[in-house]
């Protein structure tokens, strides 16, 4: 089959491998109908892990089921389904609590396993024409319609940054009347973003440095704030003292920041002063700086323990300066990690079908799977169009 394959830093290719056998007999084989290009498929390409070359990219897969294990009843040959990224065997101790991220049984020498990924096991990625997808009636989730119509685009998005930008509000405590802020207006950004307004926020800012992106923030009613043109906690703060002139109560001038902070980045951030720089904790310090006090942050943005482009030795070893101080005084949370897709995806399948949510406006371009090196480059250079790109193994080039 054709597959993508990590050769080197800023190098994929398209590549024969060998298909997917059932291994197990709780495993199944999907047939890929399209394939998203993540974030963290980003950082591996640029060089900024340790994954090897050879490594089968993509862990946002929506398919068909082509065979199923002997031990496989509840998901069936021809079945549709979309296949979260997290790899769980949904029986061990943190599975049967919904952390199917850090899933006991899949990874030897840590909790949680992902397709594709660097230091998550041996399962290979997505980006492929077939999947084998270990414990399927776990990790298979079925969804209605048939390949290629209206959902196709917004199904592929439940295998991570979805349920990620929900799990970021989660986190975050978002809910009926939440003032909200969340530093990336990429596609895991703009979702929880869109995830606030689902959850009925009050007040959403969203904040980048990105024409395209900040427009798209500001179409779904967020408030744009450009972090070039200066400090973007002043520029927050300065639109909250504008909604909030002659109302507030003696003390309350002490929580003009906002309740609820989303970081949605990783440590490939932005030094907002010299924006050619990196500075990886600038956006948890920033929201250590925004939040009201008993705030809760929400961090989904990638951070790695191991990255060789790292700015200093520390950072190289996923070490950070914090002000920590700070933050204990203000009573804030901090919540971390990768997102258990499978508690909240089922509860998203509904909102798409029933038409309360098409997370798919973010999706810019649907290519073959043999373009794959061209939309690589094109998304770590951050090319204007190049928001989210889905590849469909079973599309033709056009000539």
């Amino acid at each position: 089959m054709r597959a993508v394959v990590l050769k080197g830093v800023r190098e994929v290719a398209v590549e024969d491998v060998p298909d997917p056998v059932i291994e197990s007999p709780t495993d199944a084989i999907v047939r890929i109908t399209s394939a998203a290009i993540c974030g963290s498929d980003l950082h591996m390409f640029a060089g900024r892990t340790l994954a090897p070359p050879g490594l089968v990219l993509g862990h946002e897969p929506l398919g068909v089921v082509e065979e199923v294990g002997s031990a496989v009843e509840g998901v069936r040959r021809g079945d549709r389904v979309v296949v979260p990224f997290n790899v769980s065997c949904g029986v061990c101790f943190n599975c049967r609590r919904g952390y199917t991220s850090a899933c006991l049984a899949v990874e030897s020498d840590s909790a949680g396993g992902a397709y594709g990924y660097v230091g998550m096991g041996p399962y290979r990625g997505a980006q492929a024409e077939y999947l084998r997808v270990p414990f399927a009636e776990r990790n298979c989730l079925k969804v209605p319609g048939t390949p290629g119509d209206e959902w196709e685009d917004d199904f592929v998005l439940l295998a991570d940054v979805f349920p990620t930008g929900w799990y970021a509000n989660d986190l975050a405590g978002v809910g009926g009347e939440s003032t909200v802020a969340v530093f990336g207006a990429g596609p895991v950004g703009l979702l929880a973003a869109h995830s606030a307004i689902l959850r009925s926020a009050s007040e959403i800012y969203v904040v980048d440095g990105i024409d395209e992106r900040l427009a798209k923030a500001e179409e779904l009613g967020a408030h744009p704030v450009d972090f070039r043109r200066g400090d973007p906690v002043e520029q927050i703060l300065a639109l909250r003292r504008r909604r909030t002139s002659g109302r507030l109560a003696p003390g309350e001038e002490k929580m003009m920041g906002v309740m609820c902070g989303i970081e949605a980045v990783g440590y490939q951030a932005t030094d907002w002063n010299a924006p050619s720089r990196e500075n990886p904790s600038v956006v948890l310090e920033d929201l250590i700086r925004l939040l009201n006090p008993t705030g809760r942050i929400g961090s989904v943005g990638l951070y790695v323990p191991n990255d060789p482009g790292g700015i200093n030795p520390h950072a190289k070893r996923g070490e950070f300066r914090l002000s920590f101080g700070k933050l204990w005084e203000k009573g804030l949370s901090l919540g971390t990690g990768q997102t258990p897709v499978a508690r909240y995806a089922p509860m998203l399948i509904d909102r798409i079908v029933r038409g309360a949510s098409k997370p798919s406006f973010l999706v810019s371009h649907r290519l073959p799977l043999e373009d794959a090196p061209m939309a690589y480059a094109k998304c770590e250079r951050r090319v204007e169009g190049y928001t989210k790109v889905i590849l469909a193994p079973g599309m033709e080039r056009s000539r």
